[in-house]
């Protein structure tokens, strides 16, 4: 059976370029696609960064007594938050651990992890032993980060599968009813303390905005107690340790979007009625019980090594109305060594007519958002659809033709004819999107490295329109030409509501990339990269990779889960998809990079960006994310993809102004929902 015909004829892209999706990384390739596989035209540009706007500070408004809502915008815990039961001296403005430890089964993680924010940490929030099934779970199951189980199967299998040890180590951190916190507030001594807390971060990967640790597989997510990792040590999944790293100075304080809740939810397990099938299915297992990351299994798929199509199905189902969702995908790849893509199709009759999702191109070299060994959370949203077939179509600006009436659901899995790929799937889910909160969607215009000109030239433009921007620094280029003065930055957050967020502490460690160094000075390094913005007034808590690299230090420790340390989230220049609230994966927000009016340099022209069906208009018309990464701006004519002149920004913030598109910094976005 042929590609097309699994997919039932999978032409009919769309009219005048409705197929252009955001693909790739970057740089527009020859798939008509915002991305491909290089950043545009080998101009991968520098990602951007996000953060937190000296509006949002670290507990200046009321603090926080674990009752009340944090700074009073963020509102991090309806109900215990940051201290909780432990002691109400809110945020301490160094580690933000509620008073020592804070980590407390009622009252969230401190202010380190502090993704409850209304239970505590899975199983140990004393609501429900599987952490998710009491209607104030956090981390555990279904509520603010419990969909996909929390850390691993921490919060929802520790007790039903056994499958692992506990997460927190429960047992040992639990002498204490409040999960390792006597009532006097003091650690117990076999709790999680102080330093214990300020390395937490680094377990098991990053935390997805779903809870699940990217890089989580089954049997080997744990959390150390002080006694066997002090606040210098992370420790990795399947065993070993990065040893040596301080603790940070500042540690996240969790302010993430609330979890989404599924409206309609597939888990693959016991009794499901997917099955395997196409050309190019090796082997499959609809209950593999070895690797999961929900329930007790996955559906486990192989594919062939000849680049031909295996996919996971289902079809006839009750009809979907998809109108105000998206979708969610939590899906594991062994080894990405020869992956080329993967691809997700709603339709109906049997897959005769169906709207496409290639939400994945795998890139043989730099950073990608799909990593070996990881549960990966994807969200699919109506502004990424990129191909259409059989009675719906895509119009000219992008916009499906239905949104509902779907009964059938595939998600497809390529390699690249070297060798084959296994992958589990996990869950297929309906979320709500923002596109009720958000009709026109919303869209940040982020600056990376510090250029003087952002000031000099970009903000007489957007200060025309109030619209703010997000500038990701480096701290070591301040005060030097050509880059911005402490002053300037201060004039751009104080007075045009600017948000002041990091890139990089060292100037060579950003031309080099993490990438290119030890986890020990790349940890260093973003240490004092956050002591930095925070001693000079600027309490962003968001980060950009220099070049995008989140890949892995030069000793093998992924980037992603040393910035989770320091940050709360991480930007990247990936662009396959639109960025979503809440991101699926916050320390790999996806952003559009390389946007330049130039000619014959690469990179994504204005005129395509603000042009018929381009990211604009999916934007607008389907309320998505749009995260823009720009450089430097100049007077005249751009060079390289990473320029854009004064006259190209101005046409873009006309273009913003003129859909009715909502501007707002990183920090504004993430903390929306906070």
């Amino acid at each position: 059976m042929s590609k097309d015909s699994e997919h039932g004829a999978q032409g009919a892209h769309g009219e005048d370029g409705a197929q252009a999706g955001y693909g790739g990384q970057s740089g527009y390739d020859g798939r008509a696609r915002y991305g491909g596989r290089s950043a545009y035209g080998g101009q991968p540009g520098e990602p951007g960064q996000s953060g937190q706007d000296g509006r949002f500070g670290y507990g200046g408004q009321p603090g926080q007594d674990g009752r009340s809502e944090y700074g009073g915008r963020l509102g991090q815990a309806e109900q215990p938050g940051y201290g909780g039961r432990t002691g109400r001296s809110g945020y301490s403005g160094q580690a933000g651990f509620g008073q020592e430890a804070g980590y407390d089964g009622q009252s969230g993680f401190g202010g380190h992890l502090g993704q409850a924010g209304r239970s505590g940490f899975g199983g140990q929030s004393g609501a429900s032993d599987f952490g998710g099934q009491a209607e104030q779970p956090g981390f555990g199951g279904r509520d603010e980060y419990g969909e996909r189980s929390g850390y691993g199967r921490e919060a929802q299998q520790v007790e039903q599968a056994g499958q692992v040890e506990r997460v927190g180590r429960a047992e040992r951190a639990g002498k204490s009813e409040r999960g390792g916190i006597s009532r006097s507030g003091k650690p117990e001594k076999k709790g999680i303390g102080r330093r214990g807390a300020l390395g937490l971060f680094g377990l098991g990967g990053l935390l997805t905005a779903g809870g699940v640790a990217a890089g989580a597989a089954t049997k080997e997510l744990w959390l150390p107690t002080d006694s066997d990792s002090p606040g210098g040590t992370l420790r990795l999944n399947g065993g070993g340790a990065v040893e040596g790293l301080s603790a940070p100075t500042y540690a996240p304080s969790g302010r993430r979007p609330r979890y989404r809740r599924a409206t309609w939810s597939e888990l693959f397990q016991d009794g499901h009625e997917w099955t395997a099938g196409g050309e190019g299915t090796a082997s499959s297992e609809p209950g593999d019980t070895e690797t999961f990351t929900r329930g007790r299994q996955s559906f486990r798929v192989t594919t062939r090594g000849d680049g031909v199509q295996a996919f996971v199905r289902r079809t006839g189902m009750d009809a979907m109305d998809v109108r105000g969702k998206q979708i969610r995908l939590v899906f594991r790849v062994q080894d990405t060594a020869h992956l080329d893509r993967l691809t997700f199709h709603l339709g109906k009759r049997e897959m005769r007519d169906t709207f496409g999702w290639e939400f994945h191109i795998h890139g043989k070299e730099g950073a990608n958002y799909v990593q070996s060994g990881e549960w990966v959370t994807v969200h699919l949203q109506w502004a990424d659809v990129t191909e259409a077939s059989g009675e719906f179509k895509l119009s000219g600006r992008g916009e499906p033709s239905a949104r509902s009436g779907f009964t059938d659901m595939s998600f497809g899995v390529f390699d690249d004819k070297a060798g084959p790929v296994t992958c589990n799937l996990q869950s297929v889910e309906l979320i709500p999107d923002t596109a009720k909160e958000f009709p026109k969607g919303v869209v940040s215009i982020t600056f990376d490295d510090s250029h003087a000109s952002v000031h000099e030239l970009a903000r007489p433009v957007m200060d025309r329109f109030a619209m703010p921007g997000t500038l990701y620094n480096i701290a070591g280029a301040i005060g030097t030409e050509p880059f911005m003065s402490i002053g300037q930055m201060r004039s751009l957050q104080d007075s045009s509501g600017w948000e002041m967020a990091g890139h990089a502490y060292s100037l060579d460690i950003h031309q080099s990339s993490y990438a290119k160094v030890t986890a020990q000075q790349a940890d260093e390094d973003f240490r004092r990269l956050r002591e930095w913005l925070v001693g000079n007034g600027f309490t962003s808590e968001h980060f950009a990779y220099p070049h995008g690299a989140f890949q892995k230090t030069s000793d093998g420790i992924p980037v992603d889960m040393l910035a989770a340390r320091h940050f709360t989230t991480a930007r990247s220049i990936i662009s396959e998809t639109a960025e979503s609230i809440a991101p699926a994966m916050p320390y790999r927000l996806k952003a559009l990079t390389g946007v330049t009016d130039g000619q014959d340099i690469g990179g994504a022209l204005v005129k395509q960006v603000a042009g018929k069906g381009g990211p604009l208009d999916r934007c607008a018309l389907n309320g998505s994310w749009l995260i823009l990464c720009l450089h430097r701006i100049v007077a005249g004519t751009p060079e390289v993809s990473t320029e854009l002149s004064a006259e190209g920004l101005l046409r873009l913030m006309e273009e913003i102004e003129k859909r009715g598109i909502t501007v707002l910094t990183v920090n504004e976005a993430m903390t929306y929902y906070a």
